[in-house]
């Protein structure tokens, strides 16, 4: 990897190259294995904790996971959050005996300020197909959604649609999907479904959420 960017000029020039390259067709294979991808801090936000947990997609059994131990590799700005979290988090993939198919993270990806959120830097860097689901949005308006499993509605920031407000269960909050590259907006929306058979939050982060955490504490 070149350098990694430590100004806010360098960070915004590197995104916007990256952006260039987000391709967001559908792979033509539904996917053997996903990926949850997972960062936690420190109480100081001194230290952080990467995690990547490799499920099979047929019975969302754990293939693999890796973590690891890292600090911050950029500070803190608006817009700019992936440039934290990335090196710590292509640390962990390296890391992995099974390479998966789909990158899920836990955050966005066109559905950021300058379109180009975690999921899409991750993506891009790693040319695997990626998209975030967040627990909050970031950008964009919405129509209410319906109450039942599966109802969504388009995530519309500017005039443009850059994700969906998709409800996994039902008379629970919706989550914010939202593509990175190499997918499209319906095939991430049908995986995180699958991938949310009982819980608001899809499985790829439930399980990497509790490994990161636990190697933090």
């Amino acid at each position: 990897m070149e350098a990694w960017p430590r100004t806010e000029e360098e960070a915004l020039a590197v995104q916007d190259v990256l952006r260039s390259r987000m391709v967001f067709e559908d792979e033509p294979a539904w996917p053997a294995t996903v990926a949850g991808l997972d960062v936690a801090y420190s109480d100081d936000d001194q230290r952080l904790a990467a995690a990547i947990v490799v499920l099979n997609t047929s019975d969302l059994t754990v293939a693999d996971t890796a973590v690891v131990r890292g600090v911050p590799a950029f500070p803190y700005v608006p817009g700019l959050f992936a440039f934290r979290e990335v090196p710590a988090l292509l640390d962990a993939l390296e890391r992995l005996t099974v390479r998966p198919e789909v990158l899920i993270c836990d955050g966005h990806g066109l559905a950021h300020p300058r379109r180009f959120g975690l999921a899409a830097h991750l993506g891009v860097l790693t040319d695997l197909p990626s998209f975030g689901v967040g627990k909050t949005r970031l950008v964009g308006d919405w129509e209410p959604v319906g109450e039942p499993r599966g109802s969504r509605s388009a995530l519309v920031d500017a005039g443009e649609t850059v994700g969906a407000v998709l409800r996994t269960q039902a008379g629970v909050k919706p989550v914010f999907v939202s593509v990175g590259h190499r997918i499209g907006l319906d095939r991430a929306c049908e995986l995180t479904l699958r991938l949310a058979p009982r819980y608001r939050l899809p499985e790829t982060t439930r399980v990497a959420d509790r490994a990161c955490r636990d190697l933090l504490s």
